[in-house]
């Protein structure tokens, strides 16, 4: 599951309408802790490290279930839910059904071992509804990290931790795991002589939309990691404006060390001291201490002014960039959305008119377009002629 998940359903806190109460009984739970509860044994300690190491209060993080939970980039935690055969062939009321059972209880006990970067904290099997299955909730952490706290979420390097590294769009490290949990899940089917069908789906058109949409869903994603990365930067020069700002706050504490400090004010003569010998041994050492000390600062001043209008340039196009990329987002959005309309759309086509009348209609215009691209492709050649 990568989108809404409730865990308050999973435990029964409440009953969906598709729940048979009179079964609840026959549920498994494995585990059922408070997810904030988790988060503080998972990162409290790294929480304290990364907090210390802040000098200032703004960026110091109070609570880290609810930074990650009002993130754009993770999501507090993830859920998989898994279902052998449906509710003809494994009724959850019927001999294959306590089968069903039994192998998901075999399969979630050498999950947390195969997963130690995924934190189980909720785990049900449900008998109550029409087909068992098995719901596992866990929060993916990484450790070691050199950016925010040294322990922190992320499923990408959770997975990633575990031997699952992402190549092309279609090839995730989230679609190789879960591609291998159904290849662990198979292999204990296999054990109690079940054979895992892989089903030629009737879909494969709409699977197409599906793909469409869920690459538009990655690239809205890859889009908000830049974003902010480019926030992250701006940070960054922020700060070295803010050095700056310093700094001037420095040259007006040294204006008034020259206007005050004794050190650079010139005595009274002594007494019987001649002009010549005042010059040489009291006014020209502190001139050249002066001079010395306004050469540096004009130095600094300058590389200061330099630096700053460097920064003023960069922000500029860190600006437009990322005015860029947020346009480039709405725009990625918006076809998504599209895509999942069409999607809904040709879902009530194929259960208006049938799979098989689709599938027809489908191949007939497909047909249609490669005859009528040959007929283009065979005149362009006759003229070229």
């Amino acid at each position: 599951m990568v989108g809404k998940v409730s865990v308050n359903h999973n435990s029964r806190k409440f009953k969906a309408e598709n729940v048979d109460g009179e079964r609840s009984h026959l549920n498994v739970v494995y585990c059922n802790e408070s997810i904030k509860k988790v988060y503080h044994k998972l990162f409290d300690e790294a929480l304290q490290r990364y907090n210390e190491r802040q000098t200032r209060a703004d960026r110091r993080i109070a609570d880290y279930y609810e930074k990650i939970r009002n993130s754009k980039q993770e999501k507090p935690f993830h859920e998989l839910i898994l279902q052998i055969g449906d509710k003809e062939n494994m009724g959850a009321g019927s001999e294959n059904g306590q089968l069903a059972r039994k192998i998901l209880d075999e399969y979630y006990h050498g999950f947390q071992e195969r997963n130690p970067n995924l934190f189980v904290f909720s785990a049900h099997i449900h008998m109550d509804e029409a087909t068992p299955h098995l719901h596992i909730d866990f929060v993916p952490f990484t450790t070691g990290s050199k950016r925010g706290l040294d322990t922190r979420v992320s499923l990408k390097q959770a997975l990633a931790a575990q031997g699952f590294k992402g190549g092309s769009r279609g090839d995730t490290e989230w679609s190789q795991w879960v591609q291998s949990e159904k290849e662990n899940l198979a292999a204990v089917m296999g054990r109690h002589d079940i054979e895992w069908e892989h089903k030629g789906t009737h879909e494969k058109h709409l699977s197409v939309l599906d793909y469409k949409k869920q690459e538009r869903e990655k690239e809205v994603i890859q889009l908000e990691g830049q974003i902010s990365e480019k926030k992250e930067e701006f940070q960054v020069l922020s700060d070295r404006v803010e050095n700056y700002d310093k700094g001037m706050e420095n040259l007006k504490t040294l204006e008034q060390v020259l206007d005050t400090s004794p050190e650079y004010q010139l005595p009274e003569p002594q007494g019987f001291m001649s002009a010549k010998s005042y010059r040489n041994k009291v006014a020209e050492p502190l001139v050249q201490k002066l001079k010395s000390l306004v050469k540096t600062a004009f130095i600094r001043c300058f590389e200061a002014w330099d630096s700053y209008y460097r920064l003023n340039v960069t922000n500029s196009n860190l600006h437009r960039e990322n005015e860029g990329l947020r346009k480039t987002n709405e725009k990625l959005a918006g076809e998504n959305e599209n895509l999942r309309v069409q999607n809904k759309d040709y879902k009530l086509l194929r259960k208006a008119f049938g799979s098989k009348q689709m599938d027809s209609l489908l191949e007939q215009v497909k047909a249609s377009q490669k005859s009528k691209q040959r007929e283009k492709c065979f005149k362009n050649n006759k003229e070229e002629r």
